[in-house]
């Protein structure tokens, strides 16, 4: 479904079995889309009200010229939710998704239910800005095949790529599809991530997860920021590297559960 928010088109959709049922809202990973959580949605469509979208410039959402900032896809959120009604909601995001939920559960505590950060560090040091530097680069080169085997590589295990596992054919696709600008748009977001700091305030329930191969961001850097974050849990993934939802979703999708429903009603 596609709704304009203020001009800009954003393409999500709901599942919604059980009327009343909590919100949970789900954020892809950067040159992915909402189909990222299928097995997540299958998982968890029984117990709540699901809302997944695609984020500005990636998916079925329009692209707008970068760079984009975290304040900006936050607001597109807000606005979202503004739109379909929703007052709370669980939040689960992967990657830059995750990161999102943090400056979310940082600056508009009264919309969480509780966070998910998958996969998600809270800043971005020198070298990690540069790796998106380098992605802007190629892209603007040679379009999204520029980046799609390094991608690849970088995100899911050498097992999995060895194995060539159903799941790197349509993480592939993904990226092929996303357009070259809202990468770089959010690519320009990630270069100025700075959550770190903000991580003492969040009071929302929160679980860091991530694949126990994660290079992009390691277990040592999720521990280090769930220790920051009063009450939070963090959970490692065998198995995964950065996109545990498709690559291990069935220890994915029961550590999600277990957590949403130890989260007070």
């Amino acid at each position: 479904m596609k709704i304009d928010l203020s001009g800009l088109s954003v393409n999500y959709e709901l599942e919604v079995r059980k009327p009343g049922a909590p919100w949970i809202t789900l954020a892809h990973a950067l040159s992915t889309n909402l189909t990222v959580w299928n097995d997540t949605v299958a998982a968890l469509a029984n117990d709540y009200s699901i809302l997944r979208y695609d984020l500005r410039g990636h998916g079925g959402s329009a692209a707008t010229e970068p760079p984009y900032d975290f304040p900006t896809l936050i607001d597109d959120v807000m606005r979202l939710w503004d739109a379909l009604e929703i007052k709370r909601s669980h939040w689960a995001g992967l990657s830059i998704g995750g990161m999102m939920g943090y400056g979310i559960a940082a600056s508009s505590p009264e919309r969480l239910l509780s966070l998910v950060a998958c996969d998600s560090r809270p800043d971005a040091p020198p070298d990690y800005a540069a790796y998106f530097q380098s992605r802007i680069d190629k892209t603007r080169g040679k379009g999204m095949a520029g980046v799609v085997d390094s991608t690849i590589e970088r995100w899911f295990t050498p097992s999995s790529v060895a194995q060539n596992i159903p799941a790197i054919g349509k993480v592939r696709q993904m990226i092929l599809s996303t357009d070259p600008v809202g990468h770089e748009g959010c690519c320009k977001a990630l270069q100025t991530l700075a959550y770190g700091s903000k991580l003492p305030e969040i009071r929302a329930p929160t679980l860091v997860i991530g694949g126990a191969e994660d290079k992009g961001a390691p277990p040592d850097i999720l521990a280090a920021a769930a220790k920051l974050i009063p009450g939070a849990k963090h959970v490692v993934v065998p198995e995964a590297g950065h996109i545990v939802a498709i690559e291990n979703p069935a220890v994915f999708n029961t550590e999600l559960l277990k957590f949403l429903r130890s989260v007070p009603a």
